[in-house]
């Protein structure tokens, strides 16, 4: 077994030219041509398979060490192919701080199609034996949730899912193969939106899922194929492209994280901080036991005295957007921006308050990026 950064540089060979180059090459190319009619054809149609997007999901699946990889249109449509494996009537039990994408597709599309689900906390084990039906099929939840960066037991919950006879599905966006492999911790489906650290560069939109048996890979092979949400092949190379970095730029992306929380956690502008790196947060030996590092982005109560509108406006290197994952350095206000959907009064008991700041941390120097919280700062306190 070859190591993980030699695997993201090489991934699986698909033998697909006899050209010799180096990378899979893009194949445009939307059919392909039968040798004669008795021939059997490795691939006959681009949406049923294409040799570029073959080897992106030969690679996820390796570095998840799964059976089987797909590589979708978007985050969304990976997850929407994922839940439609389940039929009316099925119920699921969901983490309470799952993407608000992933909790609209379930609340406005699949209840409508009766498919019904319960949120509960994933870190309450007790909780989720409570909300397991009888028609219970799946517990889906990040291991890691956003903004408040709580970490679940992968290993716990798939072990009480597996004593009930559920699937276990984790979205790996935050932690990616490098920092944590879900599948061998118990899990059986692994989600990914390839947006986000995969690709890493803010430059395309996509979604993987992994699944740990062929069996459970034959079915989202079918809605893959039957639905038609596939990666185009230009996307499927630059995702591939944007593997073969993905332990670098995570790893330095971590340094600046310890290096940018070192320098706020002594401030009076800063109420609290959220990473589960940190000793002395409620869920570091569960990071510790299950991950191989803690993540780029990280969160933070700014001080009442700290004007957080202003805050985010006057950061020069952080961009303000959405989003995360990526070479350059973000940052968010939840409460206004990506959790804006909820009702304020489920923003709130959820934690996400008017002065939480999300900080998804790029490959800059670490300095550039203090000095621009300092700058901003000082703007944004209220005499």
């Amino acid at each position: 077994m070859t190591g993980f950064n030699t695997q993201v540089v090489h991934g699986q060979a698909i033998n697909d030219n006899q050209t010799g180059a180096i990378n899979v090459p893009i194949y445009n190319s939307s059919t392909y041509q039968y040798r004669s009619l008795q021939a059997s054809v490795r691939w006959d149609y681009a949406r049923s398979g294409n040799p570029t997007r073959e080897f992106l999901e030969k690679q996820i699946a390796q570095l998840e060490q799964g059976a089987c990889g797909f590589a979708f249109s978007s985050g969304m449509a990976a997850i929407h192919a994922v839940l439609a494996i389940f039929k009316p009537g099925d119920h699921l039990i969901v983490g309470d701080q799952i993407y608000g994408g992933t909790y609209r597709l379930l609340d406005q599309y699949f209840k409508e199609r009766e498919i019904s689900f319960t949120s509960v906390d994933p870190r309450d084990l007790t909780a989720i034996k409570a909300a397991i039906q009888p028609n219970t099929k799946a517990i889906y939840f990040e291991p890691i949730s956003n903004p408040l960066l709580r970490v679940t037991s992968v290993k716990q919950v798939s072990q009480l899912a597996r004593q009930a006879g559920l699937l276990t599905i984790v979205d790996n966006t935050f932690l990616t193969p490098y920092l944590q492999k879900p599948l061998m911790l118990g899990a059986d489906i692994v989600v990914h939106s390839a947006t986000k650290y995969l690709s890493g560069h803010s430059d395309v939109i996509a979604g993987l899922v992994v699944t740990k048996t062929a069996e459970l890979g034959k079915k989202i092979y079918f809605i893959q194929n039957a639905l038609g949400g596939v990666l185009s092949p230009q996307d499927a190379s630059l995702v591939r492209r944007g593997i073969q970095t993905l332990a670098l730029r995570l790893d330095r992306q971590m340094e600046n994280v310890a290096a940018l929380i070192k320098f706020l956690q002594p401030l009076p502008q800063i109420a609290c901080l959220h990473y589960p790196g940190l000793p002395n947060s409620e869920d570091y030996q569960v990071a510790v036991a299950e991950c191989h590092g803690f993540g780029g982005v990280f969160s933070f109560e700014l001080a009442p005295n700290v004007d957080a509108a202003e805050f985010v406006n006057h950061l020069q290197l952080f961009k303000l957007a959405v989003s995360l994952g990526a070479v350059e350095s973000l940052a968010e206000l939840p409460y206004e921006m990506s959790h804006a959907e909820l009702p304020v009064a489920e923003r709130l008991a959820a934690g996400i308050t008017p002065q939480l700041i999300r900080l998804a941390v790029g490959i800059e120097e670490a300095a550039d990026l203090k000095a621009d919280l300092k700058q901003a700062l000082v703007v944004a306190i209220n005499d």
